[in-house]
């Protein structure tokens, strides 16, 4: 998605489409914008830095796989896993976009109430294979 297709989005639309607002989206930008120009040397992006976050919002917001995104822009699917880590690492370097720790969401008068659904996959316990479980008497019938 280029950037004029972005600028043509209502307010609500990019809101749908991003997750975010627009200013957190051009504070993010200009963070992304700020560490891109203290780099040094290597191959340029493929990708411009707005498309760079919208495929790092794609893979939080929407579950997406990396295959499917790299087909959605083009690329290559390792080119998408470098691109959401360098974004990940980037905002969290920047340390404007952190969430709170847990001691401030203690000590705030806001009363939370949350639902905590484990839904990870376990493994199936079975019982172990052991010398003990097999038939000694059938062993000494045959000879």
């Amino acid at each position: 998605m280029d950037r004029d297709s972005l600028d043509r989005l209502s307010e609500a639309q990019f809101r749908r489409l991003t997750g975010l607002k627009r200013p957190l989206f051009k504070q993010m930008i200009q963070a992304l914008h700020a560490s891109q120009r203290h780099r040094k040397g290597g191959n340029r992006r493929q990708l411009g830095l707005e498309a760079c976050l919208l495929m790092t919002l794609e893979y939080w917001r929407e579950y997406r796989t990396q295959f499917h995104i790299a087909h959605s822009y083009g690329v290559d699917e390792a080119t998408v896993n470098r691109t959401i880590r360098w974004v990940e690492d980037t905002l969290i370097k920047s340390g404007a976009f952190s969430l709170p720790g847990k001691k401030a969401l203690h000590t705030s008068d806001v009363e939370w109430s949350v639902v905590v659904v484990d839904a990870t996959e376990t493994p199936i316990e079975r019982p172990k294979k052991s010398k003990s479980a097999s038939t000694p008497a059938k062993r000494k019938g045959t000879r």
